[in-house]
């Protein structure tokens, strides 16, 4: 009986034991830079095309910043990370949420909170603030 016991719990630990998350190290995979000063458009469900500012700064997988759009001049502090090349971010009470593709001095993705919009963004600056090392 005991011997049917462990052979059977070996199944069970071995079964689960591929249902592991992902390994950790991809999951803190970093191979973009966000940090410095972005500046783009974002296209509108309603037609109009705000333009969008952020500066970030960026430590590992952990960036933080602010960002401003106009018309309007609402601006919003916001926390995110990367993934691969994947930005995700918030905003700091303000429900905005985003998450940009980063391909360089480049970044589009959609933002929600408000509406949806599509945005993209250009690099103007990384002399802001210093680049991190992941």
């Amino acid at each position: 009986m005991t011997r049917r016991y462990t052979t059977l719990m070996l199944i069970v630990a071995l079964a689960l034991s591929g249902c592991a998350k992902p390994d950790w190290i991809e999951q803190t995979l970093v191979t973009a830079d966000v940090t410095g000063k972005w500046l783009g458009s974002c296209q509108a469900r309603s037609g109009s095309v705000p333009t969008i500012e952020m500066t970030l700064r960026q430590s590992g997988p952990k960036v933080t910043g602010v960002g401003r759009s106009s018309p309007g001049g609402i601006s919003w502090t916001l926390d995110g990370t990367i993934n691969g090349d994947i930005f995700t971010f918030s905003g700091i009470r303000s429900g905005m949420v985003g998450e940009f593709k980063v391909n360089g001095d480049e970044m589009t993705g959609p933002v929600s909170g408000g509406g949806n919009i599509n945005c993209h963004l250009n690099r103007q600056s990384s002399s802001d603030s210093p680049r991190s090392q992941p």
